[in-house]
């Protein structure tokens, strides 16, 4: 792999990361805060992507269209909280499991009976189709640069509101001791009404972001929820910051890795072979590298002080 490649496969995983830390961000406050199990997180990135496609078809604008997706996904995700999730909060995680797992297979379906099961596609905006020089006159497309700049975005307020903020101050006492900050007189159940919105919307934006660029399609959040775990096992469950620094590391290692281990399989192995070899590895190495962290930082990287 020469070194334009490499670079062009570091700022695709960079951007795959971003969006990868959006996904998680809400997944490890619901985690941390709620002490839930949600595997239906990633069903939220999946309606964020399909809203995100339908509404800009709607409108005729793309930007509309994401903008719109905001208080849909938000919307969807509290009706979500009131119907189904707050009858689990006090139930085990075997419960919350088995009920979030029956929310996968009811939306995944619902889906397919509403928008059928060929892949939709969301159009790029005109004003970022294009491509930005990178290196050798190489063009990197500018919207996946514009998806790393408004990630970064996303994650400079969301810290903000997490550290600066009243709110962000009770999220995080509340993902360190729940119990405490209920005694104190602030409403729980509100807070968690909150939080599992937050992350519904980020989860959300997250999909409308990646429509223009992957297959807006049935079961396309299932992998990325799998991924989205492994972020917050890495970073420490609850904490934004690892969740961030974790996505990151995943999104390259996962891209790279993508890149680069068909490549190392060819010294060993014919082309097929290492082929079939080098992308079973890749999928591997995220694992490795998150067993090799938790030998040394069980609770991971930055975990939450309980």
């Amino acid at each position: 792999m020469n070194t334009t490649l490499l670079f062009v496969q570091a700022l695709n995983g960079l951007q795959f990361g971003i969006l990868l830390f959006l996904v998680a961000a809400g997944l490890t406050l619901v985690f941390g805060v709620m002490d839930f199990i949600n595997l239906a997180h990633g069903v939220q990135y999946m309606l964020g992507a399909y809203m995100g496609a339908t509404l800009a078809a709607l409108t005729g604008s793309f930007w509309w269209g994401l903008l719109l997706t905001l208080p849909a996904t938000l919307g969807f995700g509290l009706l979500l909280e009131f119907l189904v999730f707050r009858h689990l909060y006090e139930r085990d995680h075997l419960s919350q499991v088995l009920a979030t797992f029956g929310v996968i297979l009811f939306l995944n379906q619902g889906v397919k009976a509403v928008f059928g099961t060929a892949p939709m596609q969301m159009p790029l905006p005109e004003l970022l189709s294009g491509g930005v020089p990178v290196m050798d006159g190489l063009l990197y497309p500018t919207y996946r640069i514009a998806i790393l700049v408004a990630g970064l975005a996303i994650a400079g307020l969301l810290w903000f509101l997490v550290e600066r903020t009243r709110v962000g101050m009770l999220v995080r006492a509340g993902a360190s001791n729940a119990a405490m900050v209920s005694a104190l007189g602030v409403d729980i159940r509100r807070l968690f009404m909150l939080v599992f919105g937050f992350g519904a919307m980020l989860a959300g934006f997250a999909g409308a972001m990646a429509a223009p660029i992957l297959s807006v399609e049935p079961g396309m959040g299932d992998n990325l929820l799998i991924l989205a775990f492994v972020v917050i096992v890495i970073g420490g469950i609850g904490s934004v910051r690892g969740a961030f620094i974790a996505a990151l590391l995943v999104g390259l290692v996962e891209t790279i890795g993508r890149g680069m281990m068909p490549d190392l399989m060819r010294l060993f192995l014919d082309p097929s072979a290492a082929r079939q070899a080098g992308a079973a590895m890749a999928s591997m190495l995220i694992y490795v590298v998150m067993a090799a962290i938790l030998a040394f930082r069980p609770a991971g990287l930055f975990p939450v002080r309980r």
